[in-house]
Parts: structure tokens; C-alpha cells; sequence
């Protein structure tokens, strides 16, 4: 009995590592004949799991969506993977996600092995977070967006705007970005008759979704129209920056929403005030080249003499 339930675990963990399993190639993973597969998976329908069958030459098994979650197979890296992913996803960006995020690395935590249980606590007791939160985004507001874009379903919507006016918008919802700092939609706005980015979290729902329609090629990568956006023309001063520096470098310093980056070095970015500009550029310590606009270049040459005198 105790092999026969050993061998139940091991079947499913394989059902679960990919798609579809010829029969011959499981039983002789399993070291049983075809038959004894079969008998397996008719007890493992039994408890539950919905397994698909096929016959013929190219015939097989594939594991199916049930009614409820089945408990996963993972190996150790996998387990170890998770486990640090939602350790990190309790401090993420996702409104509510943090303590359902910290209510599952607890459920897993207390299965896993000591030895990658001391792996993950490891992780956890020798890893500081510094990094900087953005506004957090209703994980339900995702999801709703998600399914519009997987579905092709227009989406109707309040919008409060940089200047705090709320206004409703009708659109086809395209990509949703995520910069690592903030969540934002990339979607052809109906009205505007153009390609627009919208910060998630500024974006309260109507219901029901707008009508089902045929999806548009957006004028280049949603990462990079959206980066492109937030990074240099959503500011009121837009500035073009040669950085001096091996790509490594600019790797390392350059914040992922500061702006486009082109191959030859050239940032396109931006910001409120010309001031920003500059204390961010010094903040980057890195040589550049200020190509436009102007009045950046003189605003550095006056703070350069200010330093200088102090």
C-alpha cells in the first residue's frame, strides 16, 4: 500500500512538470507497465484530479484544471524559488497581496525540508529591503484589467489625471507594465483616438467592461512606449542625455522608469522642474553630456560655480 501511494505522489509530480506524458514514457519513469499507469491515474481520478486521456499512437495523459487546487509537487529549487518570491511579494506594490503573500510563505515554509528551509530563512535573515515604494494598486483592479486584455474586452473608467481632475475614459486595453515601482496600462484611448498610459492606480473601474474589439499593433514594445511616456514626455521639461559610461555601469545606476535609453547612450528623460533634472543626473555619478535642452546646460554651469565657491 505504502508503494502504491509513493508511486501515486511521483505520477502526479510528473503530470505536473509539463504538459503532456505518453503512457510508455511513464511507466518507464515509474518502472511499471502501461497498465499499472493506467490503474494509477484511474485512482488519482478518484480523489479528484482531473486527468485527460488519449489513445492511439501519439496517445497520453495530461493533467487538467480541477475544481479546486491540488497540492503542487515541486523540486527542491523550485520550492526554495517560491518560497523566496513570496517572501519578497509581502513587502510588493499590490494592495491586500502582502498578507496572502505572507499567509502562503508560511504554509510552504512549514512543509519544506530543514535543510531548504535553512536556505530560504537564510535569504530572509541576510536581505534588506531599500527599495522605493510606489502607490499600491488593488490586486482585484489588476486582475479586472488582466482578463480585459487577455479577452479583448474595451474597458470604461474614472481616470484622476497628474493635476487631480477625475475624468471618465473608454478604452482598448493593450499591456500592463510594471516598472518596478509602479503598475501602468498601456491602451488606445477611444476618445483621444491614440495610444495612451495610464497609472493603475489612479484607475477606479466601471462595470460592465466595454464591447469585445480587434486588438491594434502599438507603435513599438509596450515596456518601451510606456518607459517612454513616464520617463521623458509625461514631464513638463524633457531633456536628452548623453551618459558616458560602460553599459554595465548605466545598468547598475539607472533607475528602470528614468527614461529611454537608446544603444549609443543617449537617456530621453524628464521631470518637473529643471532642478530635479540636475540633482538627478548628479545622483547617477556618472559622466554625461547634456544634448537639450539649453537652459539644463546653463542651470548646471550656475550650480557648478555655486559648488565651486563652496
Amino acid at each position: 500500500m505504502l508503494e502504491t501511494s509513493v508511486r501515486l505522489l511521483r505520477l502526479l509530480s510528473l503530470l505536473q512538470s509539463r504538459p503532456d506524458w505518453p503512457g510508455p514514457e511513464l511507466a518507464e519513469r515509474l518502472g511499471v507497465t502501461t497498465r499499472t499507469v493506467r490503474n494509477d491515474v484511474e485512482r488519482l481520478r478518484i480523489l479528484g484530479y482531473q486527468i485527460h486521456s488519449t489513445t492511439g499512437a501519439a496517445g497520453g495523459y495530461r493533467l487538467g484544471a480541477g475544481a479546486a487546487l491540488p497540492p503542487l509537487m515541486l523540486d527542491d529549487e523550485e520550492a526554495v524559488a517560491v518560497a523566496v518570491s513570496l517572501h519578497a511579494a509581502a513587502g510588493g506594490s499590490v494592495t491586500g497581496i502582502e498578507e496572502t503573500s505572507l499567509r502562503a510563505f508560511t504554509k510552504l515554509r512549514q512543509m519544506l525540508p530543514p535543510r531548504l528551509r535553512r536556505r530560504v530563512e537564510a535569504v530572509g535573515a541576510a536581505t534588506v529591503s531599500v527599495a522605493g515604494r510606489g502607490p499600491t494598486v488593488d490586486a482585484e483592479t489588476l486582475a479586472a484589467i488582466a482578463a480585459a486584455v487577455r479577452d479583448h474586452e474595451g474597458l470604461r473608467f474614472d481616470y484622476e489625471g497628474r493635476d487631480g481632475t477625475t475624468g471618465a475614459r473608454t478604452a482598448e486595453p493593450h499591456r500592463l507594465v510594471y516598472t518596478g515601482r509602479r503598475w501602468y496600462l498601456l491602451a488606445w484611448d477611444n476618445a483621444r483616438e491614440d495610444w495612451r498610459t495610464f497609472r493603475a492606480d489612479r484607475i477606479r473601474l466601471r462595470t460592465p467592461n466595454g464591447p469585445r474589439f480587434t486588438p491594434r499593433r502599438p507603435p513599438e514594445d509596450a515596456g518601451t512606449h510606456v518607459v517612454r511616456g513616464v520617463g521623458s514626455t509625461a514631464w513638463k521639461h524633457q531633456a536628452r542625455i548623453r551618459l558616458h559610461a560602460p553599459a554595465a555601469r548605466i545598468a547598475d545606476v539607472l533607475p528602470p522608469a528614468a527614461g529611454l535609453l537608446h544603444d549609443d547612450g543617449v537617456l530621453e528623460t524628464g521631470a518637473d522642474t529643471l532642478h530635479d533634472l540636475a540633482v538627478f543626473l548628479g545622483r547617477l555619478d556618472v559622466p554625461f553630456t547634456v544634448l537639450d535642452p539649453p537652459e539644463l546646460r546653463e542651470l548646471l554651469h550656475s550650480m557648478a560655480a555655486r559648488f565651486a565657491e563652496a
